[in-house]
């Protein structure tokens, strides 16, 4: 069985549904994912008081590590959670989806959160509270469960905090040393915006596989192509992936570049985590034999089926029809 090593945020995710006018009166940038410190917070809680919220356990590369594990790789996330209820919740959630379980708790910290605003375009606005995860750091890092791995997984959004740069540069300079496959998801564009030279730094010097969305890669490129970008991408890395929504994907393998088509439904019921969950997609068919076009039309089946429902992560009901449909059409 694969084994992949993940370092991340661990939040717990607060859904909420509120018009656009609602952005307007928080000022708040929609499509965006805003880091935001105690008191945007509270701002943020006591405007959607009353309203129908939803909990779920979350972050960027949490998700992926969950949706890889559902489908049968082994995953390990490490992070940091607070000793409070919420870093609780989040430990019971994280086992029951068979996850192993690296997370640091930090005494005298809070468990991070995500307030995800869905607008009824259903484009997703996030506002993050790191809490916890900022005290991350490399002494965090397990060096043999990094070891032990096929591949290391990460985010740009680890990018925001220097304990956690270095966390992360412990995990690569292992995986580099001993010849591990690195994937990297860029992320937020706002992450690419403060930090682009020091991605293309990263991608050139460890990865093996970089995931960008089409406004992602824009930022990172300098360039309004899709396909344009993901051939430049190309150039740093071996496999360089480039999601452009609705018109699907495209996959840039040895510098020849496919187009992916994109599945499931073109009205969305909720995007978010659809790029955590084509990143799991991928990597899944990746890591279990398949080509790199075929993994990404799997990358693309599955973002297409979780943006059909509410929240990022399957129910078992789904992933069992999932896993009948991945044995029937990608042998």
């Amino acid at each position: 069985m694969a084994k992949v090593y993940g370092i991340g945020n661990p939040l717990i995710d607060y859904l909420c549904s509120i018009e656009d006018r609602d952005l307007e009166a928080l000022s708040l940038n929609k499509g965006t994912m805003l880091l935001i410190d105690n008191d945007k917070q509270k701002e943020i809680v006591e405007y959607t008081n009353g309203r129908d919220i939803t909990y779920s356990c979350g972050g960027s590369c949490p998700n992926t590590m969950v949706t890889l594990s559902s489908l049968g790789v082994e995953t390990t996330l490490a992070g940091s959670i607070g000793n409070d209820s919420l870093g609780a919740m989040y430990r019971t959630q994280l086992k029951k989806s068979g996850v192993i379980d690296q997370l640091v708790t930090k005494d005298g910290a809070t468990t991070g959160t995500s307030i995800i605003l869905l607008t009824p375009d259903k484009e997703r606005t996030m506002n993050t509270y790191l809490g916890a995860n900022r005290l991350f750091s490399s002494e965090d890092v397990i060096e043999k469960s990094v070891e032990e791995a096929d591949l290391f997984y990460f985010t740009g959004y680890m990018w925001d905090t220097e304990t956690q740069q270095k966390s992360v540069l412990k995990a690569l300079e292992i995986c580099k040393r001993l010849g591990k496959k690195v994937a990297f998801d860029v992320a937020d564009p706002f992450a690419v915006g403060r930090y682009r030279q020091t991605f293309h730094n990263l991608i050139s010097e460890y990865c093996d596989i970089v995931f960008a969305n089409s406004e992602e890669a824009r930022y990172l490129m300098d360039n309004y192509d899709p396909y344009e970008c993901c051939k430049s991408l190309g150039k740093l890395c071996p496999i360089a992936i480039v999601k452009n929504g609705k018109k699907g994907s495209f996959i840039s393998e040895d510098n020849v570049i496919t187009q992916i088509p994109m599945y499931g439904t073109s009205t969305p019921v909720d995007t978010t985590g659809a790029g955590d969950t084509y990143a799991a997609g991928f990597l899944y068919g990746y890591l279990t034999g398949h080509d790199c076009v075929e993994s990404c039309n799997i990358a693309s089946y599955l973002a297409g089926k979780i943006i059909s429902k509410i929240g990022a992560q399957f129910t078992q009901p789904q992933l069992e029809e999932i896993k009948v449909f991945l044995s029937e059409n990608f042998k």
